[in-house]
């Protein structure tokens, strides 16, 4: 019988190498490469024998029906207390769902879901026997002491009598704790933090990350209890650690905007039970984060009398079912031959670049020779192609040193033969301008289905030279 032999598996990438090293060679991962021992034939005989057989566990397991047989189950949400992250999350949570909050360190991360357990904690929960049932949150901290986290929960308010603090990195003694209180949600904060005993692997490695996640995300199966992961990004900007943590729980939020800005966008990428075209908005205070309901001209800079400067436009960009009106601005300045800068903040920069190329060749600005920079202000990012005409006109605005009247708003993706083509939603975009005091609407042909927006003028233009005649 051959002897079983000893490999190395990348939990990450899966690739199999013959020794240990420190960095997986495939994928570039640290720490990522486990032992294991290839099974010999007559093991795999053996095994494939008893699978055959149905035996034991085997044949005692699920058994397939019809999905029409399946009767639907009615898990009514559970509301966070907190209107924007209710949002997000589809309309609240599930019960044994997991969440995993990812986000830049010192972004809030931490302090909204300290107010999402508070006002957790003072909900009350269904009536059980004639009684209200109340169940305790608890929050994991495995970064503070419970002493540094009550200090951080005494500056929100957050004082419930529900809300249970535990300072512990251990994976299994919370699981412990978890079973002692039933409670109805548990905030886990970070995950990078929390290590298995059996497992040789430091804190925040793939192993111990993969593992503990999993073991968290069972138990909120089978218990019924909520689960919040804090998350920290690499460098890149995505979650640290491999992307099974993503694919083991149901819904994953990303922290967006500038730390040294007061607002916050928090964006749902993934979610199982809900749409993940929602976005929540809030603003950082010295009491925490405060939701913002009416996101108006959160994101759009005031001016004086003079008006906005060349290079300034105001566009409507979709966040959901909402929009944002946001600020666009570019500036061009003379370069070096043959060393032109093109500096992008807040949209694609491949897509600014497309955008260059259409103003050179459709409307004949000669933009090789200079500098251009173009960013979204406030810090929010808008990837949706309905920006391109407004990003296009701040250039040639900015290019012309011609300012653009104030109150104007300008809507439409560029194609890059100059047209201007449809974006959806456009009627909504155009309320929500008319409604913040926008008295020009510059927008691709609506086919006579011009809607009456209380004194706003609407231009519909076919291509980007219309525009720039318009304006």
């Amino acid at each position: 019988m051959a002897k079983n032999k000893t490999q190395f598996l990348c939990n990450h990438c899966g690739s199999v190498h013959v020794k240990w090293m420190g960095k997986c060679p495939d994928c570039g991962t640290w720490d990522s490469l486990e032992e294991y021992k290839t099974p010999t034939f007559d093991e795999r005989a053996a095994r494939t024998s008893k699978g055959l057989r149905a035996t034991g566990d085997l044949a005692q397991g699920a058994t397939a029906v019809a999905i029409g047989q399946i009767e639907e189950a009615d898990t009514p949400r559970t509301k966070c207390g907190i209107a924007e992250f209710d949002r997000i999350l589809g309309g609240g949570m599930v019960p044994g769902s997991a969440i995993l909050v990812g986000g830049e360190p010192g972004i809030g991360k931490s302090t909204l879901l300290l107010q999402v357990a508070e006002a957790l904690a003072r909900a009350k929960g269904p009536v059980v026997k004639g009684k209200q049932a109340t169940r305790p949150v608890l929050y994991v901290t495995s970064e503070e002491s419970a002493a540094q986290t009550a200090l951080r929960a005494a500056r929100l308010g957050a004082k419930s009598a529900n809300l249970l603090v535990l300072a512990e990195t251990n994976v299994e003694r919370i699981i412990n704790q978890i079973h002692q209180h039933e409670p109805a949600a548990v905030v886990i904060d970070s995950i990078q933090m929390i290590y298995k005993p059996d497992r040789p692997a430091a804190p925040g490695s793939v192993t111990q990350l993969r593992d503990c996640c999993m073991d968290l995300v069972y138990l909120a199966k089978s218990a019924g209890v909520s689960v919040f992961f804090v998350g920290h990004v690499t460098k890149a900007g995505t979650l640290a650690g491999p992307k099974i943590i993503e694919h083991i729980v149901d819904t994953v939020v990303y922290f967006e905007g500038d730390r040294y800005h007061s607002h916050r966008i928090v964006r749902c990428v993934k979610n199982r039970f809900g749409s993940t075209h929602e976005v929540g908005l809030f603003e950082m205070t010295g009491s925490g984060l405060v939701e913002v309901s009416d996101p108006g001209k959160l994101f759009v800079e005031q001016y004086g009398p003079g008006g906005p400067p060349s290079g300034s436009v105001i566009t409507a960009a979709m966040q959901g079912s909402r929009v944002l009106l946001v600020e666009v601005q570019a500036l061009t300045a003379s370069s070096v031959i043959g060393a032109a800068k093109r500096k992008v903040s807040g949209a694609s920069s491949d897509r600014v670049a497309m955008i260059i190329a259409v103003l050179e060749k459709r409307a004949e600005l000669r933009l090789a020779a200079d500098d251009v920079f173009v960013n979204i202000a406030g810090g929010v990012k808008v990837a949706e192609p309905a920006i391109d005409l407004a990003i296009a006109l701040a250039i040639a605005s900015a290019h012309l040193n011609r300012p653009i009247a104030a109150g104007t708003l300008v809507v439409g993706e560029l194609g890059l033969g100059g047209e201007v083509r449809s974006v959806p939603q456009l009627e909504h975009r155009l309320r929500e301008g008319a409604r913040l005091g926008c008295g020009v609407g510059v927008v691709p042909r609506m086919g006579g289905n011009v809607p009456k927006l209380g004194g706003m003028a609407v231009h519909e233009v076919r291509t980007l030279g219309q525009a720039m005649a318009t304006l």
